[in-house]
């Protein structure tokens, strides 16, 4: 029951982060060179690479988050993504009074999904996902003896106590 309400949690988790950033990629897909103008007015190089780049992390990222796909690096490229922005886009430092307010605001907003995004990383998508769902169709792996009951099979095998594989005759000892 816990484990079906982490795995709820988890991908309502994925949803909501990848809420905050699908539809401005979306937008910004639909306008790459007015993202890229932006990216140039804020003095980033390359504006345009840079605006394709973030336009395809944008896009692709959520919708890998949302699928539960690649977790570790997901989470990582959109950590990292989410804390440039923060830099790039909202240098609230040059700013006074409300902008400087509202600026800083988006910019601890971003650094509060990159934080999100590494959770995610760190935690995985859960059982309710691509990587979960391919997990589950694996044949479960075979539980390992313990080390007292290897011991004692190769004990009672040295006895000639132990089992023999069916059409091969039993091991002679060396003289």
């Amino acid at each position: 029951m816990l484990a079906r309400a982490q795995d709820g949690t988890l991908l309502a988790a994925r949803l909501l982060l990848a809420a905050a950033l699908l539809p401005t990629g979306i937008a910004r897909a639909l306008n790459v060179s007015g993202f890229a103008l932006t990216l140039a007015g804020a003095g980033m190089p390359f504006p345009n690479g840079v605006a394709t780049a973030a336009v395809v992390v944008q896009v692709f990222g959520p919708l890998a988050l949302i699928l539960g796909v690649l977790p570790r690096l997901t989470g990582l490229a959109l950590a990292v993504f989410a804390a440039v922005t923060a830099f790039v886009l909202h240098p609230f430092w040059h700013y006074v009074g409300p902008a400087a307010i509202a600026e800083r605001t988006l910019m601890l907003a971003d650094l509060g999904l990159a934080g999100g995004f590494l959770m995610y990383a760190l935690s995985g998508p859960g059982a309710l996902s691509w990587q979960g769902w391919g997990a589950g169709n694996r044949a479960p792996a075979p539980s390992p003896k313990p080390a007292s009951a290897k011991a004692s099979g190769k004990a009672a095998a040295s006895r000639g106590g132990g089992k023999r594989a069916a059409g091969r005759p039993p091991a002679r000892a060396a003289a």
